[in-house]
C-alpha cells in the first residue's frame, strides 16, 4: 500500500480541510465511486500528497491550478511524477479550469483512464 511518513500523513489530513473549489467539485463526484472505482482525497505517497488516488488502479489525479505554470512548481511536479511512475503509479493531470467548466467530462475521462488500467485488487 502506498503511504508516507507521519509528517506527510499529517500534511494530507490538514490539506483535506483546505480543498480548492475545483478539488471540492471533483471530490463530490469521485466520492460517489463512479463505475465502482474508489478514490481517496489528499492521499500521502512518500513525501508527497496526491490530490486524488485510486489504489486499485494505481492512478493519481492531480488538479493543476495557475501555480503549476510557475517554473519552480513545474520542476517539483516533474520530480514528483517521476517518483510516482517509479512506484508504478500513473499520474493524470487535470487543469483546474476544466473542472470548473465541465466537471462531468473530467470525471468521465478519469473513469475511462482508470478502467483502462489493470485492477490490482483482482490480482
Amino acid at each position: 500500500m502506498l503511504t508516507g511518513p507521519k509528517s506527510t500523513q499529517r500534511k494530507a489530513r490538514a490539506l483535506r480541510r483546505q480543498l480548492t473549489l475545483p478539488e471540492v467539485m471533483l471530490w463530490q463526484q469521485l466520492r460517489q465511486s463512479p463505475a465502482g472505482l474508489r478514490f481517496r482525497r489528499q492521499h500521502p505517497a512518500g513525501s508527497y500528497v496526491l490530490d486524488f488516488y485510486c489504489a486499485t488502479r494505481l492512478l493519481a489525479i492531480e488538479v493543476d491550478g495557475a501555480v503549476h505554470d510557475l517554473e519552480a512548481q513545474w520542476h517539483h511536479d516533474l520530480a514528483r511524477d517521476s517518483w510516482l511512475v517509479g512506484q508504478g503509479i500513473m499520474v493524470m493531470r487535470v487543469p483546474a479550469r476544466e473542472v470548473l467548466v465541465d466537471c462531468g467530462a473530467v470525471v468521465d475521462r478519469i473513469v475511462v483512464t482508470a478502467l483502462a488500467r489493470v485492477d490490482i485488487g483482482a490480482l
